[in-house]
């Protein structure tokens, strides 16, 4: 499930993602490498976070921000509803480093995530629901959030590979769907720490790829730094990532 290539496009050249590596590190500063990093460790693409029709934008960024802190990269939202509103708060730059998807249905998400083979885990208040706690997180999941006000639509739920519910133990029925999200998103990667040890799992080759991605999106000349490069002679041109 990890959506890159072995190359980057930048402007109408193919860089490998060792050349982009190579030529961008002396642009960035000790530090900021050292957290890039760290960062690459705790990353995983094999579990993703499904937004389906959250109707506050600050919601949803607050979604993308808590995922994004804690290693969830990948997001697939859902637009076949109300269309987000406008709102002041923001991912807190979360939104630069999360693999965004959008779709304009449900059945367009689901087709994807079928195609990979993961457990779809919707967030539902039944009795039916199981605590989040019993899901194996090491297997390849999308945790799916629904609508602020109707929930998940049923057809996601009658897609579910498990519905879960967060503990709960007060007056109150629910959560806002910003803490529903962060709640998961914790119990997730303590899910994963406890199974198997860790929860980035990044193949070495992964993380050189992420890395010139995340090298790209820190500096912001890089793209003309790049392919002046090309141009030049300095940096010779990838085939589909072959050189």
């Amino acid at each position: 499930m990890f959506p890159f290539e072995d190359w980057l496009q930048i402007k109408n050249a193919q860089i490998s993602a060792e050349n982009v590596v190579e030529k961008l590190l002396p642009l960035l500063t000790a530090e900021r490498r050292q957290k890039i990093d760290q960062v690459l460790e705790g990353r995983t693409f094999n579990v993703s976070v499904v937004l389906e029709n959250i109707y506050d934008r600050g919601n949803a960024s607050a979604v993308m921000r808590s995922a994004e802190a804690l290693g969830l990269t990948r997001v697939h939202l859902i637009e076949s509803g109300e269309k987000f509103k406008e709102s002041q708060r923001t991912t807190a730059g979360a939104d630069k480093w999360i693999e965004l998807k959008k779709y304009k249905s449900t059945p367009e998400c689901l087709a994807q995530l079928k195609s990979e083979g993961v457990q779809i885990i919707v967030t539902h208040l039944d009795s039916t629901s199981k605590p989040i706690g019993e899901i194996d997180f090491t297997q390849p999941s999308a945790l799916v959030l629904g609508n602020e006000k109707d929930g998940v639509s049923p057809e996601m739920l009658a897609a579910a590979t498990h519905r879960v519910i967060l503990p709960m133990v007060g007056f109150v029925q629910s959560y806002n769907i910003s803490v529903a999200g962060a709640l998961s998103f914790y119990q997730i990667y303590a899910d994963r720490m406890q199974r198997q040890g860790r929860h980035g799992d990044l193949s070495e080759k992964e993380k050189m790829i992420l890395k010139a991605h995340y090298y790209l999106r820190t500096q912001p000349s890089a793209e003309d730094v790049l392919f002046e490069m090309v141009q030049r002679g300095q940096i010779e041109e990838a085939q589909n990532g072959k050189k």
